[in-house]
């Protein structure tokens, strides 16, 4: 266990996230999420009268799918468990988030279209997290898309040979976190070009 030890304490609600990436053989990517929440004692609801220990009182999914682009193309939320019946009504409206692009930005563009009144809050919270599950799933197909581009334009202008290996614009995973500061070593090893550190 990383944490250190923790003082004598009960346990009183467990919230799980699952995500999934699959790449489907349409060549696109589905991006699937589920958040549950689960208290370890019954207490009453209005709506569904007593939720028992370890029943859920939140169980939410959402699939996410997107282009090679990160863009969204279709987006499916559902919702099995929640606090009270009008919960499930609002799902149709997170259609609004096809053709916002996954990357920079994202969660503000997920607020702006689904945020308060026009959403659940568990859902947009779980759809900002997903942000980096498609990255980590659409990666490797990115390199190699990304590589293809560059041979094609290479091929189409002889010219822009003398200028192989050294990327064309900086790539956008630069400064989101420390690991990818620009002034340290991940960058000034991996993308040179755009390091801004000591030599």
């Amino acid at each position: 266990m990383p944490l250190s030890p923790a003082t004598r304490r009960k346990n009183l609600h467990q919230r799980r996230y699952d995500f999934q990436g699959y790449e489907r053989e349409d060549g696109q990517w589905d991006i699937e999420g589920r958040i549950t929440d689960v208290k370890s004692y019954p207490f009453d609801n209005q709506f569904r009268g007593t939720i028992e220990a370890g029943e859920a009182l939140h169980d939410m999914w959402i699939r996410l799918t997107v282009d090679i682009n990160f863009v969204v193309q279709d987006i499916e939320a559902c919702i099995d468990d929640s606090p009270y019946s009008v919960c499930p009504s609002i799902t149709p409206n997170f259609q609004k988030v096809i053709g916002l692009k996954v990357g920079p930005g994202w969660r503000a563009a997920i607020r702006r279209a689904v945020g308060g009144t026009e959403g659940c809050t568990h859902l947009v919270e779980m759809l900002g997290a997903m942000a980096t599950v498609t990255f980590q799933t659409l990666y490797p197909a990115m390199i190699k898309h990304q590589e293809k581009l560059k041979e094609n334009q290479e091929s189409a202008s002889p010219e822009n040979k003398g200028q192989e290996g050294k990327p064309s614009k900086r790539p956008g995973i630069i400064d989101t976190c420390h690991a990818y500061s620009s002034d340290g070593e991940i960058v000034k090893q991996e993308w040179p070009d755009f390091y801004t550190g000591r030599s």
